[in-house]
């Protein structure tokens, strides 16, 4: 009666929510003040203010029947259209509105992406670190998830490794930069790299591989450094963009995928892409927030809070003692635990009433990320207890 796959699923949340979900109760036993909770990625700067005057002027200025009706399964024609020019103004790369599915935001993009790609017995590369739901992701679509780990030292993607694990099986490599948990940006020599070799490894096999190129964060960038956009290096790539995080809407739930003109039988595979919108119920993404991401499209974000969050906690942490890879984006820092097992650390880190999330299950392990888009004050309050952890570490 029940799909045991789904039932056990719906039981173990992922780690990144379990962790949530105890704040929560400890807020209440404690008071919010005293639980310094890094768990959840949550924007905490509003956002702009276009966003909300694009929301109220649409309600205001357009019948609301069709404000609020369906649109094209794939989304609204003008939308896909706006969407596109702003692509190849701000990318130079061609981008064909008829290529673009409007989505319930990244998840439904990759989901969406995933199963129009692959099927039983296909292989996807997980680049690690990566977001944990890429697993539960891959596999929904019948798909195996194959991780690649990473070179230890910068986190990097590690050829290699890369080269070894791709097989006639390979349909796809998940890349996510700026990356969610490090923070880390792969630079223009690494996607080159990463082109040339599934240039390669295709030809090897007979079969494109394609890069899902997972977006939610490219506009969260500090110290003026550039996310190369993948399309303009590897013809066959898709794009999973969320509006989530740039204009700080994650609960809106708005995104879209863009095939890129230059894919192999890229009409077929945006056919797939509908289809299996269709299959898995994502179609017609909200109007109104498809109406108000074309408007605001490019809007770009305040960063000024999250970089000085991410400068306060950084300097403060390595100064103490931690070894923490400093974020290039994003609003992650990604620490190495002060013992090898990362989850047990979580569980002392607990006592200091310290939420920090294990990285076992982003594919590496010994670290924990740390969500700095909180508050400034949270950061604050929470220092003295990153440093009774570290000094009780240092005790034994």
């Amino acid at each position: 009666m029940i799909a045991k796959d789904m039932l056990a699923l719906g039981k173990k949340s992922s780690v990144i929510r379990e962790i949530f979900e105890y704040a929560r109760v400890r807020r209440g036993e404690i008071g919010a003040e005293n639980v310094f909770d890094f768990s959840l990625g949550n924007p905490s700067i509003p956002a702009p203010a276009v966003v909300n005057e694009t929301m109220q002027r649409l309600i205001a200025e357009r019948d609301p029947v069709a404000l609020h009706g369906y649109t094209s399964a794939p989304g609204d024609q003008g939308v896909r259209q706006t969407i596109a020019e702003h692509i190849t103004a701000r990318f130079g790369v061609e981008a064909n509105p008829n290529l673009i599915y409007m989505t319930c935001g990244a998840a439904a993009s990759l989901t969406v992406s995933l199963r129009a790609l692959t099927t039983v017995g296909d292989e996807v590369v997980l680049l690690a670190p990566f977001f944990p739901e890429y697993r539960v992701f891959v596999s929904n679509s019948g798909a195996t998830p194959v991780v690649v780990p990473c070179c230890q030292d910068t986190l990097d993607i590690d050829f290699a490794a890369l080269a070894a694990a791709i097989t006639p099986r390979t349909r796809a490599v998940i890349v996510n930069s700026p990356n969610n948990p490090s923070g880390a940006v792969l630079s223009e020599e690494s996607i080159c790299k990463l082109a040339s070799l599934l240039r390669e490894k295709s030809a090897e096999y007979g079969e494109p591989i394609v890069i899902i190129a997972d977006e939610p964060y490219r506009e969260l960038v500090y110290d003026g450094v550039e996310v190369p956009y993948i399309p303009a290096y590897y013809d066959n790539t898709i794009v999973c963009y969320s509006y989530s995080k740039s204009l700080s809407l994650p609960g809106e739930r708005i995104g879209y995928i863009f095939v890129s003109p230059t894919m192999e039988q890229a009409g077929d595979v945006f056919a797939a892409v509908c289809g299996a919108g269709r299959s898995l119920g994502f179609v017609c993404a909200p109007s109104l927030l498809q109406l108000t991401a074309a408007a605001c499209d490019g809007t770009p974000p305040d960063l000024t809070a999250y970089d000085r969050n991410r400068k306060l906690l950084y300097e403060s942490l390595t100064e103490m003692g931690y070894d923490a890879i400093k974020p290039q984006g994003a609003f992650y820092l990604f620490v190495k635990a002060l013992e090898p097992n990362a989850a047990a650390f979580c569980e002392r880190a607990k006592k200091q009433e310290l939420l920090l999330v294990p990285s076992d299950d982003f594919g590496v392990s010994g670290y924990v990320r740390i969500a700095y888009c909180v508050s400034y004050e949270q950061i604050e309050r929470s220092l003295p207890a990153f440093k009774a952890l570290y000094e009780d570490y240092n005790k034994e």
